[in-house]
């Protein structure tokens, strides 16, 4: 991944929906807003493919996180090597959304009825976005956790989805990187099938985010904001 020709970081992907990839990673790595990504190109080479975002001349230049290594697709900030360049400033989530547990319970089927690979391949996360009545609009799959939220998150940008209408779907351990791409897409929920982490806890209370976990076709349970989910 280069940013204006200048190589950023090593991600290990599966090779499909990559300008979503790229247009999401930018967005929750906090190097660009949407509409300050003027294009994104790719090119396939013999190592894999390379991808290169570059801003619009007016984009603020944010100072991006410090890399030493290269990502790779089960850890989201390898290659940082101070922990406040791991866990920066969050915004807040501003949004009065409310959803039901049958949407979120719809949701999850949703989501599992739209990971075609994933069914071929058992070897795949998945990420996903739902309205507000539980209707999965969008799901990306990719071999690693965090590769599949940014390429839902690059998705939606480039559909024009408000994201604060919805909520977000994962089929990976709710970790606090998971919570912070969620509060930077502007999502004011995310519904995790594993558990969350402690720091994913004390994050999403600090940036506003409501963070349903352990959630299964049995049932799942409410971590943090329960105000925006409702019988």
């Amino acid at each position: 991944m280069c940013i204006e020709d200048v190589p950023f970081a090593v991600l290990m992907a599966t090779p499909q929906d990559i300008e979503d990839l790229a247009y999401g990673f930018a967005i929750t790595e906090g190097l660009a807003g949407f509409d300050e990504i003027a294009d994104v190109t790719t090119e396939e080479t013999p190592d894999g493919w390379r991808v290169n975002i570059n801003r619009r001349a007016d984009a603020q230049r944010r100072l991006p996180r410090a890399r030493t290594i290269e990502s790779r697709s089960g850890c989201g900030v390898c290659g940082t090597s101070r922990l406040r360049d791991a866990v920066r400033s969050l915004p807040t989530v501003q949004t009065g959304l409310t959803v039901t547990r049958a949407a979120i319970m719809r949701a999850l089927a949703g989501l599992e009825a739209g990971q075609v690979l994933g069914a071929r391949t058992r070897a795949t996360h998945a990420a996903g976005f739902a309205d507000s009545t539980g209707q999965v609009l969008l799901v990306r799959e990719d071999v690693g956790r965090h590769n599949a939220l940014d390429k839902l998150v690059g998705a939606a940008a480039r559909a024009g989805i408000d994201a604060t209408r919805g909520f977000v779907l994962i089929t990976s351990r709710c970790s606090f990187e998971m919570v912070e791409k969620t509060v930077r897409m502007g999502a004011p929920l995310l519904v995790a099938v594993s558990a969350p982490t402690s720091l994913a806890i004390e994050r999403a209370q600090l940036a506003g985010l409501s963070v349903v976990a352990l959630a299964r076709a049995d049932g799942f349970q409410l971590f943090t904001g329960g105000e925006r989910v409702c019988d």
